[in-house]
């Protein structure tokens, strides 16, 4: 029995640092992909971000508003009547996924 317990909270710790890695690589991938337009705090407040009156991604409402999957979704095949481009060639499934953990890190920045 103790050894299970050894073992899960090996698991447990080095899931949580898995997930901790991923939003790391995500803030990354967002500053290089996302935010000539969301700028780098996510607020949107860049000239082309105003051009194109990108969500400010640190508001709950605007978190709320939109699961993991269909932010995914987004991040993968743009959303073009905001003029934002889809990634699906560009980023892997893992680098999209950890931009959304990096967008969920900022709400209420």
């Amino acid at each position: 029995m103790k050894h299970l317990t050894t073992c899960l909270v090996v698991v447990s710790l080095n899931l949580g640092l898995a997930s901790v890695a991923l939003a790391d690589a995500g803030e990354d991938t967002f500053n290089a992909k996302c935010s000539v337009c969301h700028g780098k705090d996510g607020k949107g407040k860049t000239k082309m971000g105003e051009k194109l009156k990108a969500k400010d991604l640190t508001d709950a409402a605007v978190q709320a508003a939109v699961t993991d999957e269909k932010m995914e979704k987004e991040i993968t095949e743009g959303i073009p009547d905001k003029k934002m481009p889809g990634q699906k060639d560009k980023l892997s499934g893992d680098e999209i996924k950890g931009v959304v953990k990096f967008v969920r890190s900022l709400k209420g920045k």
